[in-house]
C-alpha cells in the first residue's frame, strides 16, 4: 500500500510538473507574440512622428528595418525612413533612425536620426538639412501622437528653389519643440538659440538671433493624434508670448489672440513690445540699406510713441490679414494660408 500511494503521488507530481512547463511554454509564447506586436506600435508611432497618415494619403517605409531588445524592451532600426505626401506633392528622406520603448509601454517612444535628411516639394523646394544630434520623446494615441518632445543640436539647412533660382543657408545652435494636448486644445512651444541665415543676393548677413514661441490652438488637439482633418482653417488661438533676442537688450516681443478664417486669412489683436528701439533701427538698416528712410520713419514714430524713450508698446491689428500699426497706420498684408 505504501508503494502505490508513492506511485500515485509521483504520478501527480509528474503531471503537474508538466502542466507547469506547459503553461510557461503558453506564457512564453504569448508574450513573445505580444514583444512582436508592440514592435509594429513602435514603427507605426515613430513614422506617425515622421508625418505618416495613410488616410491623408501621407505614406511611410523604413527600410532594412531591424529589431533588437528583446525580452524587456523594444528596439527599432532603419537604415533609410522615406515620408511621401502624394496629395501636396511633398516628400522627405533620413537616414540611420533608432527607436526604443519598454515593453510594458509601446506607445512611449524614444528615438533619434542620424542627419543629412532631405525635403522635396512639387513647387520646386529642396531643404537639405544635417545636424550634430536629434532626440526626441514621443506618446501615441489613436492614429497621432498626444505629446511630443524634440531636441536638435547644430542644426545647417540649405533651402533652394529651383523656379526662382534663390537660396538660403541656415544654422541654429539648438533647437527645442514641444507640442501636447490638453484637454481639447494644442499647445506648441518652440525655443531656438543663436540661429542664423544668409539669403543669396541678400546684401548683408542677417544678425544672429534667439527666437521663442508659446502658442496655444483652441480645439485643435486632434491636429496631433490624427483626428482633426481640417488644419488651421477656422482655427482660433492665443500667442502667450513670440519673443525674439538679437542681443545687447534688444528684444521684440508679441502677444494676443488670433484667429484663421476658412479662407485661410489671419485676424488677430496683439501687443507689441519693442526693447532698444534706436539700436533695432541700426541693426535693420545694416541688415536692409536700401531701406534706410523707411526704417528711419519707423524709428521716429516709435520713439514718439515711446514719448522719447528706448522701449514702446504698441498695438498691432491684422483684419483678414491686413497689418495695422494702433489701428490706423498700414503695415502691409499677409497672404493666406
Amino acid at each position: 500500500m505504501a508503494a502505490s500511494s508513492q506511485s500515485v503521488a509521483s504520478g501527480k507530481g509528474k503531471r503537474m510538473w508538466l502542466i507547469g512547463l506547459g503553461l510557461i511554454v503558453v506564457l512564453a509564447a504569448l508574450y513573445t507574440g505580444g514583444w512582436f506586436y508592440a514592435t509594429t506600435v513602435v514603427k507605426a508611432t515613430v513614422l506617425k512622428a515622421l508625418g505618416q497618415q495613410n488616410a491623408a494619403g501621407i505614406s511611410g517605409e523604413c527600410t532594412d528595418m531591424g529589431f533588437s531588445g528583446f525580452p524587456f524592451a523594444i528596439g527599432l532600426s532603419c537604415a533609410k525612413v522615406t515620408v511621401d505626401d502624394h496629395v501636396k506633392g511633398v516628400s522627405a528622406s533620413f537616414d540611420n533612425l533608432h527607436a526604443s520603448a519598454p515593453v510594458y509601454q509601446p506607445n512611449h517612444v524614444g528615438w533619434n536620426l542620424k542627419s543629412p535628411a532631405e525635403f522635396r516639394t512639387a513647387q520646386g523646394l529642396t531643404v537639405s538639412a544635417e545636424w550634430t544630434n536629434l532626440q526626441s520623446n514621443l506618446v501615441a494615441k489613436g492614429r497621432g501622437i498626444s505629446q511630443s518632445e524634440t531636441v536638435i543640436d547644430g542644426l545647417k539647412a540649405s533651402i533652394l528653389s529651383s523656379f526662382t533660382g534663390q537660396s538660403a543657408d541656415v544654422t541654429a545652435a539648438h533647437t527645442e519643440m514641444h507640442a501636447r494636448q490638453n484637454g481639447d486644445d494644442l499647445e506648441l512651444a518652440i525655443g531656438i538659440q543663436n540661429a542664423n541665415a544668409v539669403i543669396k543676393d541678400f546684401p548683408q548677413t542677417l544678425p544672429t538671433a534667439s527666437t521663442s514661441a508659446d502658442i496655444t490652438l483652441t480645439g485643435k488637439a486632434g491636429l496631433l493624434d490624427g483626428t482633426d482633418g481640417h488644419g488651421l482653417y477656422g482655427t482660433a488661438g492665443v500667442l502667450r508670448q513670440v519673443t525674439i533676442d538679437i542681443g545687447d537688450g534688444r528684444v521684440m516681443t508679441l502677444t494676443g489672440p488670433f484667429n484663421f478664417d476658412d479662407q485661410g486669412f489671419l485676424s488677430g489683436k496683439f501687443k507689441l513690445e519693442i526693447n532698444q528701439i534706436e539700436p533695432w533701427g541700426e541693426s535693420l538698416k545694416a541688415t536692409i540699406p536700401s531701406a534706410k528712410n523707411m526704417i528711419d520713419t519707423a524709428t521716429k514714430l516709435l520713439k514718439s510713441l515711446a514719448a522719447g524713450g528706448d522701449k514702446v508698446s504698441v498695438d498691432l491689428t491684422a483684419d483678414r490679414g491686413r497689418l495695422s500699426l494702433s489701428g490706423f497706420i498700414p503695415l502691409g498684408k499677409i497672404p493666406p494660408l
